[in-house]
């Protein structure tokens, strides 16, 4: 069996961020945990944030289709995988691959959610690049065409 302290060091050396909420009512997700990875991921220290609801991640951007899907997850007492725009400390946002997953303490019956978040910041950014050059790809192709058929019609005109 592993014990604590090792668990405990495991987890503050991961490089991805990982926080544990407690359930608190219908909505209240309140951070008690978070590692090293996740204070350098936002910005904000433990003592910023803890106790809080990590709704303030999102700052004012919660009409995002992720968190419906993350919420639903919750309320099922299930767990997720989904891509949502975060905001660090300073303001700057960033891309969080959080997986999520809820956890009952048999003991005392409370419920706690695990979160596992990733910045993939840099792969949505490239995604988004590739999608914007297709879409310019496509309207050259769709111009040649049109080139192409205009110049046929010139040369059956003349």
């Amino acid at each position: 069996m592993i014990n604590a302290q090792l668990l405990q060091l495991v987890v503050n050396a991961s490089n991805d961020g990982i926080v544990i909420a407690e359930k608190e009512g219908e909505q209240d997700n309140i951070l008690i945990y978070v590692n090293p990875a996740f204070e350098r991921m936002t910005g904000y220290t433990s003592e910023e944030i803890l106790y809080q609801d990590c709704r303030f991640l999102q700052a004012g951007d919660r009409d995002q289709e992720a968190l419906g899907v993350i919420r639903a997850a919750l309320e099922n007492g299930g767990s997720c995988r989904e891509v949502l725009r975060n905001y660090r400390k300073d303001g700057t946002p960033f891309w969080n691959e959080l997986s999520l997953s809820t956890v009952k303490n048999e003991s005392d019956g409370q419920t706690y959610i695990v979160g596992v978040q990733k910045d993939v910041t840099v792969q949505v950014k490239a995604q988004q690049r590739v999608a914007l050059l297709e879409m310019q790809v496509a309207e050259l192709q769709a111009e040649l065409a049109a080139l192409k058929t205009t110049n046929g019609e010139n040369k059956t005109t003349n």
